[in-house]
C-alpha cells in the first residue's frame, strides 16, 4: 500500500506515504500535534528519532506540554503550522476568530484512508484512475474556536508524486476570517538548501534563479491576479551541490492561476521551512458558521537523481494527470497565426490567402488573431463586444471559415473574454461589471479593464457570447488571452477579501463549462504570452503560449526555464519573421525552426513574404516536425547546457525505449579561431550503438554520453544543428 497507518501508544499515530522511490512521514504525538518527520528517498521504520527536545530560550511551550520546557512548536517540524501557537516562524494558516483573537491551535481529530485521488470542489487538481492513487485525509480541530482543517494527501506511487491540499471549515458559532492560507509546508530539521525559482517580465519569462536559503524569509509570489510573468508558481528546493544528474531535489508546484506566494525560511536553529499557497495580500476570506474554504493543490516530488530527473517526473505528471481532453495525448496541429503576419490590418481575403499559403506549405491550421469583432481596429476599444465585424471581414464568419476549410486547412480564432474596453457597447451598458474601486478612477492596463468573473451573471453573459461565435462555423482552436493584471481589486457583488479567489474559481467554472460543451476544441492559454503559465490553466488548456517574445535566441532561455517543471508538449512555440518583431534580431530560418520544435510548433509570419527557397525550407520543417511530433511530445527531455552561461543552448528528446533520440544545439557564441564545443548527450543506452540518420555514422551510447559530440565550426549568427539518432539492432 502507498499509505501506511500505524497506531502507537498514548494517542500517537504515524502516517507513512510511499511512492516508488520516496517516503513522506508524519506523526501525531502524545499532545495531539501533527508533526512532520521525513520526506526524501525511500526508507522504512519510524523516523521520529529525528525529533529532538531541548529547553530553548524564548521558544514558548504550549499548554498541552504542561511544565515541560523542552517541548515547543517553535522548534519542532510541523505539517500545518498555524499562527498563535508559540511557533514564531512563518505560518501556513492565520485565522481571526469572532472575538478578534488570532489563534488556531490545531489538534488531531481523526483520519481516513481511501482508494483513488481526492478532487477539489471548483478547482483544478491532479486526477488519477482509482487504482493509480490513494488519498489520506487527516482532520485537525481547534477545540476552543471550533475551526477545523482537513489536510488532503494524494499519493501517485508510480509517478513518485504526492499532492497536498486543505479544506478550512468554520465549526464555530460565530464568523471567522481566514487571513492566510497556504496549501503545503515542508519542514527540514537539518541540511543546507537552495531555492530555485523562475523570475521574469513580459516577453522574458521564467529565468532560472538559484539562491541559498539563509536565515530570514525569502518570499516570491504574485499580487497581479494571475500567476504572472514575474514569478512562476513552481519552485525547486535543492540540496547544496545538486545538479542536473545528481543530488536531492524537491519540486513544489501550485495548481492555481491567480495570486500565490512561496516562503522559504531558515530559522534560528538552522531548520528550513518552505511553504506554498494563496497570496496573503488582497486576501481576507470570511467564513460564516458551517462554511468552508477549499485551498488549491500543491504538487510535491522528490528525487535524489538531480534536477533533470525531477523535471521528467513533473513532465509526465502534467501530461498524464493534469492535461485533459482530446489533445492531452494527441499531436497538435501545426498552425499559422495571423498576428505578426497582419496585426489588426486584415479582412476575410487576408485570412484566406494565409490559408492558401498554409495548405501549400503543409501547415494544418490558420488562426485569426485579434481584431475580428466589434469596433476593434487597435487595442483601445471593442473588448467585450463579441460580435463578428462582418463589415471588416467582408462576409460572415461562417462564410470565411468555409473558404478556409475549402483550402484543406483548419480554422482557429483568438478571444479575450475576461476583459472589457471602456470604449465598448458592453461597458456603456454595464459599467458595474468591471472590477473598480468605488469613487476612484480605474487603473488601466492596455487601455482595458477586467470583467468581474466572480459574478455568475457576468460569466454567463460572456459565455453565451463566446458560444454564439463558436457556433458560427467549424472552429477547431481557441486562443484564450488575458492582457492585463488585476489592480482594482473590488467587486460590487462580492465580499471584499474574497475577490481574487472567487475570480479564479469563476474563471475555472467558465472553462469547465466551455470544455464540456466543446470537447473537441483545442484551447491554447495565453496571458500576454507566459503571464499565466501554470498547472491550473493546463488543466483546461493543454498548451500555453510560452511568451509573446518569438525571438529564437531569447526563446532558448525562456524555454530552458520553462522546462524545469513543465513539459514541452505544453509549450506554445512558433517560427516568426526576421528581423524579429520584439528584438530586431536576425536568425536563420533553420535556427528558428530548431528552437520552435521544442514546443507545439507553428508559424507567426506572412508566408507571402518568403522567398521560394524559404518556402521549400518551411515545407521541410513541417514534414520534419510531424515526423518527430510523438518523440517531442512524449519523449524524455534532457537539458544538455545552460544557455545563460554556456556557449550554446542544447537539449535532446529520447524515446521511452531509448532507441531514438533527437539532439538540438544552437550556438550562442561565434568567434574567430574559436575552440570546439563538445556536447555530452544523456538518456541513451550505454551499451547501445546509435546511428546518425543523416551521416550514417555510428557511435556507442557510452561514448556519446561520456565524451560527447564536437559541434562543427560554422560562420554566421547562431548556427543550429539537429541530429536524429537511432539505435542499431546488431545481429
Amino acid at each position: 500500500m502507498a499509505i501506511v497507518y500505524e497506531k502507537q501508544g498514548q494517542g500517537e499515530h504515524v502516517f507513512t506515504l510511499h511512492t516508488e522511490h520516496s517516503t513522506y512521514q508524519m506523526k501525531v504525538d502524545g499532545h495531539g500535534y501533527l508533526l512532520h518527520l521525513y520526506y526524501g528517498g525511500k526508507v522504512s521504520g519510524c523516523m521520529d528519532y529525528l525529533l529532538t527536545y531541548y529547553d530553548r530560550g524564548f521558544s514558548g511551550n504550549p499548554a498541552a506540554a504542561g511544565l515541560d520546557r523542552t517541548y515547543s512548536l517553535d522548534t519542532l517540524p510541523q505539517e500545518y503550522p498555524a499562527l498563535g501557537t508559540g511557533d514564531f516562524r512563518s505560518s501556513a494558516l492565520a485565522v481571526c476568530n469572532g472575538d478578534g483573537s488570532q489563534c488556531c491551535d490545531l489538534k488531531y481529530a481523526g483520519h481516513e484512508v481511501r482508494k483513488g485521488k481526492y478532487g477539489l470542489k471548483g478547482l483544478p487538481a491532479v486526477y488519477a484512475e482509482q487504482g493509480e492513487a490513494e488519498t489520506l485525509e487527516i482532520r485537525l480541530r481547534d477545540l476552543v474556536s471550533g475551526v477545523e482543517v482537513a489536510l488532503l494527501y494524494g499519493v501517485l506511487e508510480r509517478e513518485d508524486i504526492i499532492t497536498r491540499s486543505a479544506v478550512i471549515r468554520n465549526g464555530a458559532g460565530t464568523g471567522i476570517t481566514v487571513e492566510k492560507a497556504l496549501s503545503g509546508c515542508l519542514d527540514f530539521v537539518a541540511g543546507e538548501y537552495d531555492l530555485i525559482g523562475f523570475h521574469g517580465r513580459h516577453a522574458m519569462e521564467r529565468n532560472f534563479q538559484r539562491t541559498a536559503i539563509v536565515h530570514g524569509n525569502q518570499v516570491i509570489g504574485s499580487r497581479r491576479g494571475t500567476s504572472s510573468h514575474q514569478y512562476n508558481p513552481a519552485v525547486i528546493v535543492a540540496e547544496k551541490g545538486a545538479g542536473e544528474d545528481h543530488g536531492s531535489c524537491y519540486g513544489m508546484m501550485f495548481v492555481y492561476s491567480g495570486n500565490f506566494m512561496c516562503e522559504a525560511e531558515m530559522d534560528q536553529f538552522g531548520q528550513t521551512r518552505v511553504m506554498m499557497g494563496l497570496q496573503s495580500e488582497y486576501f481576507r476570506y470570511p467564513l460564516e458558521p458551517g462554511e468552508e474554504l477549499v485551498l488549491p493543490e500543491v504538487i510535491l516530488g522528490h528525487t535524489d537523481r538531480g534536477l533533470g530527473k525531477l523535471s521528467r517526473m513533473f513532465h509526465g505528471l502534467i501530461r498524464n494527470h493534469i492535461c485533459r481532453g482530446k489533445y492531452a495525448g494527441q499531436a497538435r496541429p501545426v498552425l499559422l497565426n495571423s498576428w505578426e503576419a497582419a496585426y489588426f490590418d486584415f479582412n476575410a481575403d487576408t485570412i484566406v490567402r494565409l490559408a492558401e499559403s498554409a495548405a501549400q506549405l503543409g501547415i494544418d491550421m490558420v488562426v485569426m488573431d485579434d481584431g475580428w469583432f466589434g469596433k476593434r481596429e487597435d487595442d483601445n476599444s471593442g473588448l467585450g463586444d463579441w460580435q463578428v465585424n462582418e463589415r471588416k471581414l467582408g462576409c460572415t464568419l461562417g462564410e470565411m471559415i468555409e473558404r478556409v476549410n475549402g483550402c484543406g486547412v483548419k480554422f482557429g480564432i483568438w478571444v479575450e473574454p475576461e476583459m472589457v474596453s471602456e470604449d465598448s457597447d458592453l461597458y456603456r451598458e454595464h459599467p458595474d461589471w468591471a472590477l473598480k474601486v468605488p469613487g476612484r478612477e480605474p487603473v488601466r492596463g492596455r487601455n482595458q479593464l477586467v470583467l468581474d468573473f466572480s459574478r455568475e451573471d457576468v460569466r454567463e453573459f460572456i459565455f453565451d457570447r463566446i458560444c454564439s461565435v463558436l457556433e458560427q462555423g467549424n472552429i477547431e482552436y481557441l486562443k484564450w488571452d488575458m492582457n492585463r493584471s488585476l489592480a482594482d481589486v473590488y467587486s460590487a457583488r462580492s465580499v471584499q477579501g474574497k475577490v481574487t479567489y472567487d475570480y479564479m474559481v469563476g474563471l475555472y467554472d467558465f472553462l469547465e463549462k466551455l470544455t464540456a460543451k466543446y470537447p473537441d476544441l483545442l484551447i491554447e492559454g495565453c496571458s500576454g504570452g507566459g503571464g499565466r503559465f501554470d498547472a491550473g490553466m493546463l488543466y483546461y488548456t493543454p498548451q500555453i503560449w510560452c511568451s509573446d517574445n518569438t525571438d529564437a535566441v531569447d526563446r532558448l532561455r525562456i524555454q530552458y526555464g520553462t522546462s524545469f517543471l513543465y513539459p514541452i508538449s505544453a509549450v506554445g512555440s512558433h517560427v516568426s519573421a526576421v528581423p524579429n518583431h520584439q528584438t530586431g534580431r536576425m536568425t536563420s530560418l533553420h535556427t528558428r525552426g530548431v528552437v520552435a520544435m521544442a514546443g507545439t510548433f507553428g508559424y507567426e509570419l506572412d508566408p507571402g513574404k518568403l522567398t521560394d527557397r524559404e518556402k521549400e525550407e518551411v515545407k521541410e520543417q513541417v514534414i520534419r516536425f510531424k515526423g518527430y511530433a510523438d518523440l517531442v511530445r512524449e519523449g524524455d527531455y534532457y537539458r544538455l547546457s545552460d544557455p545563460f552561461r554556456d556557449s550554446c543552448g542544447a537539449w535532446m528528446f529520447v524515446s521511452p525505449d531509448r532507441a531514438k533520440a533527437l539532439v538540438n544545439v544552437v550556438m550562442l557564441e561565434v568567434h574567430g579561431n574559436m575552440p570546439v564545443t563538445y556536447v555530452r548527450l544523456k538518456g541513451l543506452k550505454p551499451e547501445g550503438i546509435y546511428e546518425d540518420a543523416e551521416s550514417r555514422r555510428r557511435y556507442s551510447g557510452a561514448a556519446l554520453m561520456n565524451a560527447g559530440l564536437p559541434m562543427p565550426l560554422r560562420m554566421g549568427e547562431y548556427p543550429a544543428y539537429q541530429m536524429e539518432l537511432n539505435e542499431v539492432r546488431l545481429s
